[in-house]
């Protein structure tokens, strides 16, 4: 009952216009940021350690920048969460929220490909990628919503798993879609529908829990991280793209998809994991405020 009750009120919330959402993104980033500074020394730290050449005042402007991106982001997805059936992914397309911006390459690659994974981290706002049907505008869609699979990490409150559950694949719902996967069933879920073309999502840039893990340099750090993506793209001869996930400066963000190799058989998984962070660094590089850096990525 609770959760149902939670659902509603954040349903009922979502159908207000995308601007409103905005507006209150950005009173969330003074209350995160200035009012309960909401892990403040974690941001700092994780900024000061990334861009070791930037002054002071530099890191400052990127920390408040960053707060009312993730503001926005907070907002924008109960916003998503909204946008169901055909009359909701119809203002989700109408918004524009993501553009993609060479949907024919990926297209591409897909046609060419018994399956896909798509590597992206947590930049831009990752909780719409359950829409990228919609952002192709005037493209051809490439992708079957029952073939499409997206894996997330278990959350410790059952009732914001749910929540999340329905929220995150929100447009696609009502279409076949059924790869919401936690991360501790993927392979198992990848191995059970190998010989079907599917395109699977991973958020690959968090910090490893299952203990098979390595370590390499990112953001001018020794970084951990966890190869299983890797390895089961390897295993499959699957194709790997790097999906860069920018912001505009308009409001909305632009997603382009980089190509890591196109057959994933005979290469190494660590090759293929360290490729996906330079892209990852490239992007940082030119928006530093795009990224979560609230979460404890360095250990």
């Amino acid at each position: 009952m609770g959760t149902r009750i939670v659902e509603g009120i954040l349903y009922l919330m979502g159908r207000l216009p995308l601007g409103y959402h905005r507006w209150w993104g950005r009173r969330l980033a003074w209350l995160f940021r200035s009012g309960l500074r909401y892990r403040q020394d974690v941001v700092m730290t994780n900024l000061a350690r990334s861009f070791p050449a930037k002054r002071y005042d530099e890191l400052k402007d990127i920390n408040k920048r960053f707060y009312t991106h993730f503001g926005t982001v907070l907002t924008e997805m109960i916003w998503f969460g909204a946008c169901r059936g055909p009359k909701g992914r119809k203002r989700l397309h109408d918004s524009h929220i993501v553009e993609i911006t060479n949907p024919e390459e990926m297209k591409r690659i897909y046609d060419a490909s018994s399956q896909i994974m798509i590597l992206q981290a947590h930049s831009g706002n990752w909780e719409l990628f359950g829409g990228i049907n919609e952002y192709t505008y005037g493209a051809p869609m490439f992708l079957d919503p029952a073939f499409l699979a997206v894996t997330y990490h278990r959350m410790s409150s059952p009732l914001w798993e749910t929540i999340m559950s329905h929220n995150r694949p929100a447009p696609v719902m009502d279409q076949g879609f059924h790869g919401y996967v936690a991360s501790d069933n993927i392979i198992r879920f990848v191995l059970e529908n190998k010989e079907k073309k599917f395109l699977y999502n991973f958020i690959a840039d968090q910090y490893p829990y299952n203990g098979n893990d390595c370590e390499i340099d990112f953001m001018h750090q020794k970084t951990k991280t966890a190869t299983a993506a890797a390895r089961l793209a390897v295993k499959l001869d699957m194709a790997v793209v790097y999906l860069s996930y920018q912001c505009r400066e308009e409001g909305g963000y632009r997603i382009t998809f980089i190509p890591i190799t196109e057959h994933a058989k005979g290469m190494d998984a660590l090759d293929i994991t360290k490729r996906y962070y330079q892209l990852l660094e490239v992007d940082l590089e030119e928006q530093p405020w795009n990224y979560l850096w609230t979460h404890k990525r360095w250990k």
